[in-house]
């Protein structure tokens, strides 16, 4: 039965250029859903700019122009960077649409009618010469802990401690620089801490939905049943601001993250109503239809937590399943200005590389997972020029002349009976030898097949490889394809066509060898085209056939007129990378903003502190600490004291801001790391002795820091 389905990417942010990191996930998104429509199944895959926020709107001033001038122009380079990797949606839209704000403002009403949503008084620091309300990370200031210069409005990135920003000594707006004052205004919440709210997310993380690693996740920042760890959520700011007014409330804008996944809805409803399909029948709550979001990991919280509480409450439809991917490094590292890896999608096309090699590279790579992928560049240009050119293209261009030369360019009327053994015997074999190497054992047995004959066997593993692609793990796909190009390429070298075109009398043997070669060549297309769309499409004209799908892995041609064959792809030159690596070197120059979720647009990338010496280093001593005891501090919002067995006689005080995201019954008995040399300081609540060592990033969260099992308390790190 054919299957309906709306696929989604996460929205990028229309403040800056996409970059390889970032096409992990279109390309990934796109692989899919090229699968499906091959299958012949309806399959709609949309996306948009993510275009609201006090960024955009800043830097449309700073630039002179309005910020739909901005937007506008970001949204065309967006998407030419898209079509140039052959990232094919079938809408691509902006949340800056009358389709977006009519359902998120339908979205914010059904919530409103439910009752949950609420108005707060919320006191914040104000811009008194841009006349704005500021978001956390427009302020600076002195740290309240270690005093150090310039820091945020939420965290100190050099001791890691987090509070409010009114806790900042001296603070200053990161806009204009004045001296903010405090002023109380009233904020709308999302109540996602009412009881129907956890219960219902409680059921839906734990449905399948999510994958295993992602639903662990959700289940920490829930908590276990008769706990309520999630916060309500502040859905409104206030003007000036960049996005859709809040119906009954003047001068009240939706934060943006509120209206970015309504994005979605948006950009789907523009391509209904452009293409005559019935919105609802894909957003409805009792739909059949499948609805798929291809998201990163950082934006797991807001996808898998607020997304769906808000359509489950407003009457919509919630994700089929949502599919988290990792991050991408280069070279081992995270993507760099000063080495030349932070590379943008555009200076890549640009060197004149072949978007389909970084497409390959990655399908390669992914395995449907939320691992981390690394881009090592010198495997990417190895791997291309081995497996798409030494072994894939290598079977039609050492056969496809012959075919054009000697028989007018028509295949033979009938595929030989090719017996597969031999050639999967050299497999096994290989095989058996690596496995012995390593000190195991292998049955030659298990990788021969049985009675088919070759072509039977490449057309029998389209079940093994299209559920391979189905579960987005498009390593294993590709490690399949390739087995049987590694058998093509036997095939034509056992019976070397070159060789039988030196004697007339063994004409038809040729015209049947490279019909077949041709034959293999063409069922390799099909199971590459998701991941190739380009090269399939050259390789069908090249074929003279229409476009392919996987129903015609049973549809050989044979009695077919093929055209002249042109060179279908070439290697990689290294000089390439090269270029490309020095054109993306940090110059003097302001590098651009980047690109990142709607999550992350107010919280710029936390740069590396001043360079310290090893002295300097050496003074802070650093000891493996067992918390004894954690306890709630009566009367603070963040605190938790933490008591704390360092190895000394007696144990210490601490009093740390994780009360957001900590229990303190799960951390009793648990190794931790805390500066054992921090001066004590003289709280309200008492006196801290100390510090734990916590990460923070972007997305919401804290995590304490553990040293590895067999660290005792009272251990240094050095």
């Amino acid at each position: 039965m054919l299957r309906k389905i709306l696929v989604t990417s996460a929205l990028p942010y229309a403040n800056g250029s996409i970059h390889l990191g970032h096409l992990v996930e279109y390309i990934q998104t796109d692989i899919w859903v090229r699968f499906q429509k091959m299958l012949g199944n309806t399959c709609y895959y949309v996306c948009a700019d993510d275009t609201h926020g006090t960024p955009v709107m800043l830097r449309a001033e700073k630039e002179g122009i309005t910020p739909e001038q901005l937007i506008d122009r970001v949204w065309h380079e967006h998407k030419s960077d898209f079509e140039g990797f052959h990232v094919e949606f079938d809408h691509y839209g902006s949340t800056n649409s009358n389709e977006t704000k009519e359902y998120a403002e339908a979205i914010y009403c059904k919530l409103k009618a439910a009752g949950l949503i609420e108005v707060r008084s919320v006191e914040q620091f104000y811009d008194p010469v841009k006349n704005m309300f500021l978001p956390d990370r427009f302020i600076k200031g002195e740290c309240p802990k270690c005093h150090a210069k310039d820091q945020y409005g939420d965290n100190c990135e050099v001791c890691g401690t987090t509070y409010s920003p009114t806790e900042l000594i001296n603070p200053y707006s990161a806009v204009s620089g004045a001296q903010p004052e405090r002023r109380n205004s009233d904020h709308y919440f999302f109540k996602l801490s009412a009881d129907t709210c956890q219960q219902f997310l409680r059921e839906w993380t734990r449905s399948g939905t999510l994958q295993p690693e992602a639903a662990n996740k959700m289940q920490e920042w829930l908590g276990t049943a008769g706990e309520n760890k999630l916060t309500d959520w502040d859905i409104s700011r206030d003007a000036p601001y960049f996005g859709f007014e809040i119906p009954d409330a003047p001068g009240k804008y939706f934060y943006v993250w509120l209206d970015a996944p309504v994005g979605y809805m948006g950009s789907f409803k523009k391509l209904c109503d452009a293409d005559g399909i019935a919105f609802d029948d894909y957003w409805k709550p009792d739909s059949d239809t499948e609805l798929y979001h291809f998201i990163g990991k950082d934006i797991l919280y807001f996808h898998a937590l607020f997304w769906p509480a808000m359509l489950q409450h407003a009457g919509f439809r919630t994700p089929t399943k949502l599919f988290a991917h990792g991050f991408l490094t280069v070279n081992g590292e995270k993507m760099s200005k000063s080495r030349g890896t932070f590379i943008t999608a555009d200076s890549y096309l640009k060197q004149g590389l072949n978007p389909e090699y970084l497409r390959y590279y990655y399908a390669a790579k992914l395995n449907g997972t939320m691992e981390d992928i690394d881009l090592s560049l010198e495997d990417f240009v190895a791997k291309v020029n081995s497996d798409l050119i030494g072994k894939y293209i290598n079977i039609a261009s050492r056969c496809a002349g012959f075919i054009h030369k000697l028989f007018d360019g028509q295949l033979a009327s009938s595929l030989p009976q090719i017996d597969p053994k031999p050639y999967y015997k050299q497999i096994a074999e290989d095989e058996l030898e690596s496995a012995k190497k390593q000190g195991g054992s292998f049955a030659v047995a298990q990788i021969i097949p049985g009675d088919e004959d070759l072509f039977g066997r490449f057309r029998k593993r389209a079940n093994d490889i299209g559920k391979a692609y189905e579960e987005r793990d498009y390593g294993k796909a590709i490690r399949q394809i390739m087995e049987f190009a590694d058998i093509a390429n036997r095939y034509v070298n056992e019976k070397a066509p070159w060789a039988i075109a030196k004697d007339d009398a063994r004409r038809d043997e040729l015209h049947q060898v490279c019909t077949a070669a041709i034959e293999l060549f063409r069922l390799l297309t099909i199971y590459l085209k998701p991941v190739l769309p380009q090269l399939a499409s050259s390789v069908e004209t090249f074929l003279n056939i229409a476009p392919l799908s996987l129903r015609d892995v049973n549809r050989p041609i044979i009695s077919h007129r093929i055209n002249p064959y042109q060179h279908l792809m070439t290697r990689i030159d290294q000089k390439l990378i090269d270029a490309m690596i020095e054109a993306n070197k940090e110059t003097l120059a302001p590098p651009p903003s980047p690109v990142r979720h709607a999550e992350a647009q107010q919280h710029a990338i936390a740069p590396i502190a001043e360079t310290i010496s090893i002295d300097d280093f050496s003074k802070v001593d650093l000891r493996v600490a067992k918390i004894v005891n954690a306890e709630h501090v009566e009367g603070a919002e963040k605190l938790l004291k933490l008591t704390l067995d360092i190895g000394e006689e007696k144990t210490r005080t601490v009093f740390a801001g994780i009360k957001s995201v900590y229990e303190p019954e799960k951390l009793k008995g648990r190794m931790t790391v805390m500066v054992a040399n921090l001066a004590p300081r003289k709280m309200k609540f008492g006196l801290s002795e100390g510090m734990v060592l916590a990460a923070s990033g972007d997305a919401p969260g804290l995590f304490i820091l553990s040293p590895d099992d067999g660290a005792q308390p009272g251990m240094r790190i050095k």
